[in-house]
């Protein structure tokens, strides 16, 4: 084709590829096109794009096939695009009609070209099969031309109109290829992802509608059954609606029940709302148990569980009798601010503070739980951790009133002395409200987040050593202390309750076995050494297993007498050595208190050649170090008037407090290095059956110290008959029980020249001025 003129029209947002067979709408200058090429000789016009006001510098030769209505009713012509083109100045021609001069456009097909053109139709109809239309799969497969298969693409209906016509304006058969083919491999790869999506998307959809029926399928089958249903919003708000539950706690539960409704089954918040409500339900809202007002038959209760433990059951008793009075005037609330009560109850392992609480409950006719503390250092082990965690729950406390199904029961708070503290919180602070009486009454619980009224719970905490305890929290608590059973006490026990238990547990009857009072005491005394009696119930149980042995091979009946024991349990692991360990001078008897009890404690006190100074072993504390120089320069200081050789003090002293392993502190140690000092220094030994204990000062007074019941204890376990204490502590003695009193001597002393005077081996008749130094 040579250069000509020919009527021009301009499709907008149009592009028309060689090959092409569209449909135009006719306005004003479409028909005057038409009209133009209709009255030409050859019947053709050149159609070329107008995209974004840009006019083209390429178009396509089409023929006019029919001119006619379109479907919407306007007038309109089908054309048929042809041969590409390039576009070139205007031209005057006949009619309306815009006039151009075209020039043809010469295409050179090579061998690539082909090539490229087969690798685009294996593109074209991967596409087209993705979308099934498997007859214009047909028609391609029919195309050869190169050329018009490159721009077969302007059907394509993911190329954009300006794509549409840059393959207009590339004339070179190649590079149009390889332009197309590029754009439809970047289709083909974001069809497969859409795919991809796709599937994911429906199998998801196609399981939650599969649940969806199974999940009502499930109910018609339950239906069928009589089975309950699994509960709704609408099962809570009714149940929430006739709940016995405060006001404030209602209207907070009514909000969570519209949440609840309002929200999706497969919504995760759902099942988190229902547990709040299930638990806020489970509470025992207005729920409690009438006490025992009988005082008589409480104490009654109290005394056939326990042996001893006279305060304890004092408080007890006390507090009953007072709210059986408020009772009979009236004046009892139930759930009343105030109502309940805090007690600590403090003492060595062994001594029954645990089972003492369950005792408790059971005299006052409440419900009983325990929670144990020990190890605890989570805050929210407490408090209850936030609902914004998974798998948050309440706290230990409400767990435990939860549990009990009353709002007044006895809870005991067990090892409350082991409470830790680390990056999660302190425990400890966060049971300072829990046991606040005047606070406690609106207990917060982080998970609840309402109110819970725990004035009218009876609190019963357990500890080993009070000095473990924060301030803030001891202050909230009333304390009640539980030195330890006298031997008196322990054979009581033995006797009449671990026995018994331990003879069901061999499966024995108390017909087979006979333990003595003596063998019990025995027992006691030198084969355990302990403030409770822990120990003598697993030597019992011991005993009584060789006993289960013997009746098993044939012996009819076993009778355990002291003489037994050691063949039973070998022999005695305690005997007394205080008059042993204080045979030679410089070894005193002290009274100490562990976690464990009252025990003995031997101060030992050598003196040799050397660098004067004072050398201290045994792992002591500044303070018992302290006590220890104390004790030195108040023997310098007041050598005459205890008979000491000033030379003395040009030797090096030694102070040794045995078992170096165990760490020891207080002051309570000053008298007894005093007397091992001066009793060294003299070379007079230390009366075997003295014991002391007391704070020394550099005048000589002797202060008071603590645990005096525990010491007193342990001083009759050890055998000691004469105890020096400070004369401040005489009114502990009324706490001490009466059978260790009428055992021991107690001496009350304000000086500790009197502790010395009395508890060293007096001076011979015969004894030589000098002969005290050369001892030292």
């Amino acid at each position: 084709m040579t250069q000509a003129s020919l009527p021009v029209l301009f499709l907008s947002d149009l592009v028309v590829l060689p090959g092409m067979v569209v449909p135009v709408p006719l306005d004003e200058a479409a028909q005057a096109a038409v009209d133009a090429a209709r009255s030409s000789s050859d019947g053709e016009l050149l159609l070329a794009p107008r995209l974004e006001d840009r006019y083209a510098s390429y178009g396509v030769v089409a023929s006019v096939e029919r001119v006619g209505r379109l479907v919407g009713g306007g007038p309109g012509a089908v054309l048929r695009a042809g041969r590409r083109a390039r576009i070139g100045s205007g031209v005057t021609g006949p009619g309306a009609a815009l006039w151009v001069e075209v020039e043809p456009v010469d295409e050179t097909v090579t061998e690539h070209a082909r090539e490229l053109a087969e690798d685009y139709k294996r593109l074209v109809v991967a596409v087209l099969q993705r979308r099934e239309a498997w007859q214009v799969i047909d028609t391609v497969h029919q195309m050869s031309d190169p050329s018009a298969i490159a721009d077969a693409a302007g059907y394509a209906p993911y190329l954009s109109d300006a794509q549409k016509r840059e393959l207009l304006e590339t004339p070179d058969v190649e590079q149009r290829l390889e332009t197309v083919i590029a754009w439809t491999r970047e289709h083909l790869a974001e069809a497969e992802i859409a795919d991809k999506i796709g599937e994911e998307v429906r199998e998801g959809m196609e399981k939650t509608q599969r649940e969806y029926l199974l999940r009502q399928q499930l109910a018609a089958i339950r239906k069928e059954l009589g089975e309950g249903e699994p509960e709704g919003a609408e099962d809570y708000r009714g149940r929430v609606e006739s709940a016995d539950v405060p006001d404030e706690v209602r209207a907070a539960m009514l909000k969570e029940v519209d949440k609840l409704e309002r929200s999706s089954e497969q919504n995760p918040e759902a099942a988190w709302i229902r547990t709040w409500l299930d638990t806020v339900l489970e509470l025992p809202w207005g729920v409690t148990t009438d006490d025992v007002n009988d005082v008589a038959a409480a104490r009654a209760r109290l005394d056939a569980d326990h042996h001893g433990l006279d305060e304890v059951k004092e408080r007890i008793v006390e507090h009953l009798a007072v709210r059986a009075r408020r009772a009979e005037r009236g004046l009892q609330v139930v759930g009343g601010r105030g109502s309940g009560a805090v007690v600590l109850l403090a003492g060595p392992p062994g001594v029954g503070k645990t089972s003492l609480g369950e005792s408790v409950a059971r005299a006052m006719g409440r419900k009983f739980v325990r929670v144990a503390l020990g190890g605890v250092r989570d805050e929210a082990e407490i408090r209850g951790h936030r609902r914004t965690y998974v798998g948050a729950l309440p706290g230990r406390i409400v767990r435990a009133v939860r549990e009990a199904g009353s709002m007044n029961p006895v809870v005991l708070l067990d090892e409350v002395d082991k409470v830790g503290s680390d990056y999660r919180g302190d425990p400890a602070a966060a049971l300072l409200e829990v046991l606040d009486p005047a606070q406690n009454h609106t207990f917060r619980d982080h998970y609840l987040e309402l109110d819970l009224d725990l004035s009218d719970v009876l609190f019963i905490a357990t500890a080993n050593v009070v000095e473990q305890i924060s301030s803030a929290l001891l202050d909230r608590m009333e304390l009640v202390t539980i030195d330890g059973y006298t031997e008196d006490d322990k054979v009581a026990i033995a006797r009449d309750f671990l026995l018994p238990r331990q003879l069901e547990r061999a499966a024995i009857d108390a017909d087979e076995v006979t333990i003595t009072d003596a063998a019990l005491r025995e027992l006691a005394s030198n084969y355990t050494r302990e403030a409770g009696v822990r120990q003598v119930e697993r030597l019992l149980a011991k005993a009584l297993r060789k006993a289960a042995t013997r009746l098993a091979t044939g012996a009819e009946h076993v009778d355990v007498d002291v003489a037994d024991l050691k063949e039973l349990l070998g022999r005695p692991r305690f005997t007394p050595e205080s008059a042993e360990r204080t045979s030679v001078p410089g070894v005193a008897t002290g009274l100490a208190v562990t976690g464990l009890g009252g025990d003995v404690l031997f101060i030992e006190a050598g003196a040799h050649e050397g660098e004067k100074g004072l050398t201290l072993t045994g792992q002591l504390g500044d303070v018992m170090k302290e006590s220890a120089r104390i004790a030195l320069s108040f023997v310098r200081s007041h050598a005459a008037e205890l008979g000491v050789d000033p030379a003395f003090f040009d030797r090096s002293v030694h102070v040794h407090v045995p078992a170096g392993a165990v760490p020891k502190d207080g002051p309570s140690a000053g008298v007894t290095m005093v007397t091992a000092l001066t009793s060294l220094a003299t070379g007079r030994p230390v009366r075997s059956e003295v014991g002391m204990t007391g704070e020394v000062t550099l005048n000589g007074r002797v202060l008071p110290i603590g645990g005096v019941k525990q010491k007193l204890l342990a001083a009759q376990r050890a055998g000691l008959t004469e105890v020096f204490i400070p004369l401040r502590n005489e009114p502990d003695l009324d706490d001490v029980p009466a059978e260790v009193r009428e055992a021991l001597t107690v001496h009350v002393v304000g000086d500790v020249l009197d502790v010395v005077r009395g508890a060293l081996e007096p001076v011979a008749v015969d004894e030589t001025e000098g002969s005290a130094s050369q001892a030292a």
